[in-house]
């Protein structure tokens, strides 16, 4: 017997949206969404096997990201959309057709509920989640061409401070993939703190391979962009994710008069 729709969805009726859209209509030219925001796992799916305090960890979602992303969409005035549920369920910045789309294993934590996964149950994580968030992207981004609104994409991840034993430096980094024009200015803003070490493509880079919000939605519209990572231990309070917010929201501003002063 064909399975009920009701019966067959993953998200239960009052469970949260995939996504969270603030301030549409902000006068921004930014545009600021975080793939990894959260670390909640749909009901349905249990907590995929792990321990409570692995679902504490950058495993599951981008710790101090969303909140420094809060801070600096008010600060601008600019739209945020950011995803509800754990990367662990299904990575949103990911191509769906990449293995790493439901991770079997993230650093060295392999994750039992990812493990022989059916195509049906993969395609349900996808349409009820994935689809919806980056759908909403193109909306939001059609609507703004449509209105003639410059837009710049920017996404706030966050890292970890020690990835497989070595503690990495940098306090924060700024990425990006083909288009570096927009991505520099913030690069040269950040680093005029000659206290900060804020790297460039690294310890990530943005790549077709390894991403999908920048590439799909900024890149291939011709959109300028920035991915910027902070290191997630000094984003793990109040006040370390107001000074940052503070910082990347002035270093945004400053890269954006740059930008249209030198592309008008």
């Amino acid at each position: 017997m064909q399975k009920s729709i009701e019966s067959s969805r993953l998200l239960a009726a009052d469970e949260p949206p995939p996504f969270t859209e603030v301030r549409r209509q902000g006068r921004s030219n930014f545009v600021i969404v975080v793939d990894h925001a959260s670390r909640r796992i749909p009901r349905k799916l249990g907590d995929l096997g792990l321990s409570a305090a692995e679902l504490q960890r950058h495993i599951a979602w981008d710790i101090g990201s969303l909140a420094v992303a809060q801070q600096v969409a008010a600060t601008l005035d600019a739209p945020l959309v950011y995803q509800n549920y754990s990367r662990l369920v299904i990575d949103c910045n990911r191509d769906p057709n990449v293995a790493s789309s439901i991770p079997r294993t993230s650093e060295s934590t392999e994750i039992p509920g990812n493990a022989g996964l059916s195509a049906e149950a993969a395609l349900l994580r996808r349409r009820e989640i994935f689809d919806p968030y980056h759908a909403h992207l193109r909306t939001l981004l059609d609507e703004r061409l449509t209105a003639g609104r410059p837009t710049i994409l920017v996404a706030q991840h966050s890292m970890t401070d020690v990835y497989h034993g070595a503690r990495r430096a940098m306090h924060a980094a700024v990425l990006y993939n083909r288009d570096r024009r927009f991505a520099t200015l913030v690069l040269e803003g950040l680093r005029r703190e000659a206290r900060l070490l804020i790297a460039e493509n690294e310890p990530y880079f943005v790549s077709d391979q390894s991403d999908f919000t920048i590439p799909r939605h900024a890149e291939a519209r011709g959109l300028p962009y920035v991915a910027i990572e902070i290191r997630q231990d000094l984003v793990t309070d109040e006040a370390g994710q107001s000074e940052w917010a503070g910082r990347i929201a002035q270093a945004l501003q400053d890269a954006e008069r740059v930008f249209f002063g030198a592309t008008q």
